[in-house]
């Protein structure tokens, strides 16, 4: 076996396994190390994908033929698209997974990916000189020498799982922590914190009383993640809905100080957007329910996921509390919830390729870098795997912007604001969400995964034969036209004014869709339903994207205006002493990262531009 290869991804997790794939795609000869090949593809929390946000994330990864969507979609046994009845800008596709068949989808996909070696093993160390990685070194004492890595710690660097007053050196339960490696990298001086994140206990379906709960079925019409995929492939099934109850916040009450969070044992910052039951007692005192999900774990097995009761109270406790919700009266639990604590690495001192600025050639990604989900730590893998495969082939790095990327929006977010608590992905994150669709992923971005050759010749023929057809049937919309009185005929009301509308116009006007357009033009009638779908939501929101697209060519324009690596910012009398520290710890890549510098003024930006002009008096300073 070889012992050099131009890209080495550490961890099989769903940052390792995306970046280990974009990697290999890319043409670097890669390989994978993880402790155990059976965990390869493992979802260690929630048996879900997807979800606001999370989706998006989900179809950006898919439209560069990254692996989870296509993953998802063999693995899903029910689909919901969420916020259905909002605009289609914020909805957000979900599935629930069945925990086995995605695991066993996923290592099939990393199996046969050409250019991808997987190894079992602990990765303790690295090895380094004159500032640049050159390899790892393994518990047995080996070391492999790589032009790049990327690590995919997820929470084991440093991990301690903790149940009530009870601590357990962990990464996850049944795998040991990464002590060695987090060491390695205090040394090296990157600035390191602490995060935590937790789990709810799991149930046996076959204690649960679910006649008593409100059934929630899956979607008549699924929405599938890949855009490669016709219909699902797994069986379907109900999930159900009960809720906390003012009896089982009084034991919760009576026992927050065995719990681990509010116990004193942790001092570190969880998920906000996903917090423990605990936290919901005491944050919201004045409800006396909270909504949970209970999620089947897959077709073949009885455990069930109780979505909205994570917690850390010791075993007696979460006994007590979960037997005293409706429906789970004699319920048994097969493995009890728990937090868990770990080390990641600032990410304002990475680079927007992920690359890190303390060691040239080492790249982070996923819960690493203080991201919490799965789709996260996926986007940031594709992201890694793809600029530590184009470094190690001597190519151009490749950046993701906010204007053509919910991935862009996460890693300009995570580099240039850090993050103090867990960072999880919402529409709302995202300023040019109107034409960040989930929907459009494919038009906005494989084009560019063509372009990076990273995109197979399957879901390029897919691609065009999908553009082909969009961009005839958007040809007979801009063509077609009615006057106001041709309109009437047809029982489409508009304003007298004599101006002639394209079929374009018309789909902007209350109930005119594709369908009442097909009768006024046959020629429509071939069209798909997703041809359909994504051309009435072009038009819904076009009169809109105009101020949009001029406010991210502008964007454009301040992340061409590039900023030296050495520019001395503490050297800079004209800023504050507060940019001055900021700019000094972030080290913007861009002009436009510098602009969204919390407390960045239009002066302090001007006077940065000009010192970097003086510095390149040619022009040098936009690529």
């Amino acid at each position: 076996m070889t012992n050099h290869f131009d890209v080495i991804v550490v961890g099989g997790g769903h940052a390792g396994c995306e970046a280990a794939a974009a990697s290999a795609r890319a043409g670097a000869d890669t390989a994978m190390i993880t402790l155990k090949y059976d965990g390869i593809g493992q979802m260690s929390c929630n048996p879900a994908i997807g979800g606001l946000g999370k989706g998006h994330l989900v179809r950006e990864i898919d439209a560069l033929d990254g692996i989870m969507g296509v993953v998802a979609d063999q693995a899903a046994i029910q689909f919901r698209l969420l916020n259905r009845r909002k605009g289609p800008a914020v909805q957000g596709p979900r599935a629930q997974m069945d925990r086995v068949l995605y695991r066993s989808a996923m290592q099939k996909r990393i199996a046969k990916t050409t250019n991808l070696t997987t190894l079992e093993g602990e990765v303790v160390d690295i090895t380094y000189a004159n500032g640049k990685l050159e390899g790892v070194v393994l518990a047995d004492g080996s070391t492999l020498a790589a032009k790049t890595v990327v690590l995919t710690t997820g929470t084991f660097l440093r991990g301690i799982i903790r149940l009530g007053q009870k601590a357990t050196p962990a990464g996850r339960v049944g795998d040991s922590s990464a002590v060695r490696l987090a060491e390695r990298l205090d040394e090296l001086g990157f600035p390191l914190g602490r995060l935590k994140t937790g789990t709810p206990p799991r149930l046996d379906s076959s204690t649960i009383n679910w006649d008593a709960l409100e059934k929630q079925p899956g979607d008549e019409v699924p929405e599938m993640f890949s855009f490669l995929s016709a219909k699902p492939q797994a069986r379907q099934i109900s999930c159900a809905i009960t809720h906390t109850n003012e009896q089982t916040h009084a034991i919760i009450r009576r026992d927050l100080d065995k719990s681990a969070i509010y116990g004193g044992y942790f001092e570190s910052t969880g998920p906000r957007y996903c917090p423990s039951i605990e936290d919901k007692v005491v944050r919201f005192p004045d409800r006396n329910k909270h909504q949970i999900f209970l999620e089947p774990e897959g077709l073949t097995t009885e455990l069930v996921y109780p979505n909205g009761i994570s917690t850390s109270l010791p075993e007696e406790t979460q006994v007590e509390f979960v037997q005293s919700i409706n429906g789970l009266e004699q319920a048994r639990i097969t493995q009890f919830g728990y937090a868990i604590e770990y080390d990641y690495v600032d990410p304002k001192s990475l680079r927007y390729t992920l690359e890190t600025r303390n060691l040239e050639n080492l790249f982070l990604a996923g819960q690493i870098n203080g991201t919490t989900g799965y789709e996260e730590a996926a986007g940031q893998g594709l992201v890694a795997g793809i600029n530590a495969a184009r470094k190690a082939l001597c190519q151009e790095k490749i950046q993701f912007l906010r204007s053509d990327s919910y991935i862009g929006v996460m890693i300009d977010d995570l580099i240039t604001r850090g993050v103090t608590e867990p960072y999880r992905m919402f529409t709302s994150r995202a300023e040019f969400r109107l034409s960040l669709r989930a929907d459009n992923a494919d038009q906005r971005l494989t084009p560019k995964g063509i372009e990076w050759g990273i995109v197979s010749t399957e879901r390029k023929r897919n691609f065009d034969e999908k553009s082909r057809k969009l961009e005839y049937f958007r040809e007979i919309l801009v063509t077609k036209s009615l006057s106001p009185s041709e309109a009437r005929d047809h029982g489409i009301v508009m304003s007298k004014d004599g101006v002639r509308r394209t079929g374009l116009d018309l789909l902007t006007y209350p109930g005119v869709n594709l369908e009442k357009l097909v009768e006024i033009w046959p020629e429509l009638y071939e069209i798909d339903m997703k041809t359909a779908t994504l051309l009435e939501n072009d038009a819904v929101y076009s009169r809109y994207l105009e101020r949009q697209n001029q406010e991210a060519k502008s964007l454009v324009e301040d992340e061409r205006c590039k900023i030296p690596d050495e520019l001395d910012y503490m050297s800079m009398k004209g800023l504050s002493g507060e940019l001055r520290s900021k700019l000094n710890e972030i080290r913007p890549e861009t002009l436009g990262q510098a602009g969204r510098i919390e407390g960045m003024t239009p002066s302090a930006l001007a006077y940065i531009l000009s010192t970097v002009n003086r510095r390149n008096p040619l022009g040098h300073a936009r690529n």
